[in-house]
C-alpha cells in the first residue's frame, strides 16, 4: 500500500491530522450557550441542531514552539579594502542569512532560535476550562492558544500529555464558565452507526462533516494500544485532537489520523475511542501523568500452527516469549511458555488485548490470571506494578556471566543446520555472553523455517517448551513430539541480543 500514516505537521500523504501552519484567517460560528449533555436525535435529516448545540465546545489549538539551536561560529568575513568590488556583495551576503552580527572577537554567529507554528483541534470537558486533544497537535510547544468560535482567544498550560495514546489535556482561564461536552460510551458503538466530526481542517476554523463508524477495534501500528474507530467522516490535516460526535451529541472518539494517498480525506479516518481515553484523561487531570499497570512480561501472538504444537485447541490468548526479571509476573509464577488466556476475569482472544486490559487495570491490584501451561489450565495472580516505572527499570543494563565451553557437534533438522555453540561462532553472529541454546548456521530457503523467518546466527534456546544445549538435544526432542503425534515443533528463538520470540515449524 502507497499510503502510510505519519504525523499532521508534514504535509504528508498520511497523516495524523494536526499542524497546518497557522496565518490562515480562523472562521468559527458564533458562540453558544453550554449544554453538558443532549436528547437522542433520531430519523433526523439535518445535523444542524446538535451542530449548534455541540459546535461552542470545539476548539482551535494554536501551537507555536521556539527551540534554541546550538551557536555554532562562523568564519570571520573575508578582510577586504574598501576599494574591493567585492566588499559589499559579501556584507549582503552574510547579513540576509542572519549572520551580520559579531561576537567581541569579531566572529559571525548562526541564528540562535528557530520559531514554528502549527494548528489542530481540541474541545472543553469542563466549565472550569479542560481542554482535550491530541498530544501531536501540542508536541513540544513553548506557548499553546485555545481559540474559540467567537474569537475569544485563551493561553493555555498543559497539565499532563500521553504520547502512547497520543492524547494531551490543557487547561485555560475564563472568569465566565464555558461550553463544554460529555463523553460517550464508545462500546456501545456499532458498526454503521451515523457520526459526526468537527475541527479545523487546514486552518479553515470550525467544520461539521458527518459519516457512521465504518469499523472498530483498529490497528495501525502507531502505538501498543491501538483500537481505533474508523469513520468514513470528512477529516483532514488540522483536524486532530477534534471531537467524534454520537447522535446524542457525546464525544465517543478523538480524531486522530488518516489514511489517504493525497493527504486529503479519502474517507478512511481514524480516532481514539473514549472507552479507551477517558481513563487516561482522568489520570492526566490527576496525576499529570499516566499510571499504567505493568505485568512485566513480553508476548507474541498465538497463530493456528502455535495453538496447535501447545494443545490449546484453538488460536487464542498472549504467548509469554520473555518474563522481565525485576517485573511482577516473575514472583507470581508466570513462565515463558505460557498463554494468557484470561486476565482479570476478561478474556484475551489475542495478544493485543492484554496490553490495553493490563494498562486499564489499577496499578497494586491483586489480579487473577487464566493460563495455559503444557495443555493444562492454572490460575496465577499478579500483584501489578505501575509501568512507567517499569520502564525505567528496563532501561538499566544487565551484566551476563560468559557462557560455558561447549563441545563443537553439528546436526540438520526442520531444514536448519544447528551447531553447538563455540567462541568463534559468538563472534561470528555477535551472540552476547550468557546466552544459552544451539547455533543456526545455515537455512534452507525452501523450508517451512525459511518462511517463518528464522535467520542464520540466531539461537534455537527451546524446542517443545523444553531447553536444549546441543544439537543432539534437538533432534531427540522433535522425535519425542512426532512419537506425540504433534505436527508442528514450537522453537523459541533468540536473537544475538537475547530477545526471543516462539515459532511454531511443521515436522512434515
Amino acid at each position: 500500500m502507497a499510503s502510510k500514516l505519519s504525523h499532521a505537521s508534514r504535509l504528508t500523504r498520511v497523516a495524523l491530522l494536526a499542524g497546518v501552519a497557522l496565518g490562515v484567517p480562523l472562521a468559527a460560528p458564533a458562540f453558544g450557550q453550554a449544554t453538558a449533555a443532549s436528547p437522542q436525535v433520531q430519523g433526523q435529516i439535518s445535523l444542524a441542531d446538535l451542530a449548534e448545540r455541540v459546535m461552542p465546545a470545539v476548539v482551535n489549538i494554536a501551537a507555536v514552539t521556539t527551540s534554541e539551536t546550538r551557536g555554532r561560529t562562523l568564519p570571520q568575513l573575508p578582510q577586504l579594502g574598501p576599494d574591493t568590488p567585492f566588499g559589499d556583495l559579501f556584507e549582503e551576503f552574510f547579513n540576509r542569512r542572519g549572520q551580520g552580527q559579531q561576537n567581541q572577537q569579531g566572529e559571525r554567529q548562526a541564528p540562535q532560535q528557530r520559531r514554528s507554528q502549527s494548528a489542530g483541534s481540541g474541545f472543553v470537558i469542563d466549565p472550569s476550562g479542560i481542554v482535550v486533544t491530541n498530544n501531536h497537535v501540542i508536541g513540544d510547544a513553548n506557548e499553546i492558544t485555545v481559540v474559540f468560535g467567537d474569537g475569544l482567544r485563551l493561553k493555555a498550560e498543559v497539565i499532563g500529555k500521553d504520547a502512547k495514546v497520543d492524547l494531551a489535556v490543557l487547561r485555560v482561564k475564563h472568569d465566565k464558565p464555558l461550553p463544554f461536552v460529555k463523553f460517550g460510551d464508545s462500546d456501545k458503538m456499532r458498526i454503521g452507526d451515523p457520526v459526526m466530526a468537527i475541527g479545523n481542517p487546514f486552518g479553515l476554523g470550525g467544520s461539521v462533516s458527518s459519516g457512521i463508524v465504518s469499523a472498530r477495534n483498529r490497528d495501525i501500528n502507531q502505538g501498543p494500544y491501538d483500537t481505533y474507530i474508523q469513520t468514513d467522516a470528512a477529516i483532514n490535516k488540522g483536524n486532530s485532537g477534534g471531537p467524534l460526535f454520537n447522535m446524542a451529541g457525546e464525544v465517543i472518539g478523538i480524531n486522530t489520523a488518516i489514511l489517504s494517498p493525497t493527504g486529503g480525506s479519502v474517507g478512511i479516518g481514524f480516532a481514539v475511542p473514549s472507552s479507551l481515553a477517558t481513563n487516561i484523561v482522568d489520570q492526566l487531570k490527576e496525576f499529570g501523568e499516566t499510571r499504567r499497570g505493568w505485568l512485566g512480561v513480553r508476548i507474541q501472538n498465538v497463530d493456528d500452527a502455535t495453538a496447535e504444537a501447545l494443545g490449546l485447541g484453538t488460536a487464542r490468548g498472549a504467548l509469554v516469549a520473555g518474563v522481565d526479571d525485576k517485573g511482577p509476573a516473575k514472583p507470581a509464577g508466570l513462565e515463558i511458555g505460557d498463554v494468557i488466556v484470561k486476565f482479570d476475569g476478561k478474556d484475551v482472544k489475542d495478544s493485543r488485548d492484554l496490553p490495553r486490559i493490563v494498562a486499564a487495570t489499577p496499578v497494586g491490584k491483586d489480579v487473577p490470571m487464566q493460563v495455559m501451561r503444557k495443555g493444562k489450565e492454572v490460575t496465577k495472580t499478579v500483584k501489578l506494578g505501575r509501568l512507567e516505572d517499569g520502564e525505567k527499570v528496563q532501561q538499566a543494563s544487565a551484566n551476563n556471566k560468559p557462557a560455558e565451553a561447549a563441545k563443537p557437534a553439528v546436526t540438520s533438522a526442520l531444514g536448519l543446520e544447528l551447531s553447538a555453540q563455540s567462541e568463534e561462532l559468538r563472534k561470528r553472529y555477535s551472540i552476547k555472553d550468557g546466552l544459552k541454546g544451539v547455533v543456526i548456521t545455515k537455512v534452507d530457503s525452501n523450508s517451512n523455517a525459511a518462511d517463518k523467518r528464522i535467520l542464520v546466527g540466531e539461537l534455537v534456546v527451546e524446542v517443545g517448551q523444553e531447553a536444549v544445549n546441543s544439537p543432539e538435544d534437538v533432534t531427540k526432542r522433535l522425535d519425542a513430539l512426532k512419537k506425540e503425534g504433534k505436527k508442528s515443533a514450537l522453537l523459541l528463538v533468540s536473537n544475538g541480543q537475547g530477545e526471543v520470540r516462539f515459532v511454531a515449524v511443521s515436522m512434515n
